[in-house]
């Protein structure tokens, strides 16, 4: 998930725009992100380890860029403080609060259906074994 710079617009954005947002909002460390801060906002270290409690640890880098292309979509809001040691919180904004809750829910269907999830995987395994 790389943040285009300087507002440059790639092919991609150009030809499709709301897909690539899609792609950031439902891609693996997205999800993660926007489920952490619906709850409350996280300095950058509390958020890594509470997305690590998801049984993924997502890299600094990794983080770093999630959090910037959610940014650049106008999702999450960061707030760096001018103190020292440096401060930086985010958190939601309103879209970004109404695309998460969206998340939310389809996660909780997932879950919710995992058994008729299992049942039709084995099914079509034992159709093909």
């Amino acid at each position: 998930m790389k943040v285009s710079k300087g507002g440059e617009t790639t092919s991609r954005e150009a030809a499709c725009p709301y897909r690539l947002v899609l792609e950031h909002v439902t891609s693996r460390w997205g999800v993660l992100v926007l489920m952490e801060l619906l709850e409350r906002p996280y300095r950058f270290g509390e958020l890594r380890r509470a997305v690590a409690r998801h049984g993924r640890t997502a890299s600094e880098k990794m983080l770093t860029q999630t959090l910037q292309t959610l940014e650049r979509d106008g999702l999450v809001h960061r707030d760096a403080k001018p103190v020292i040691p440096p401060r930086v919180d985010y958190s939601l904004t309103d879209l970004g609060r109404e695309a998460a809750e969206r998340v939310r829910g389809l996660a909780q269907w997932s879950e919710e259906r995992m058994d008729r999830v299992t049942r039709a995987r084995e099914a079509y395994d034992e159709a093909r074994g």
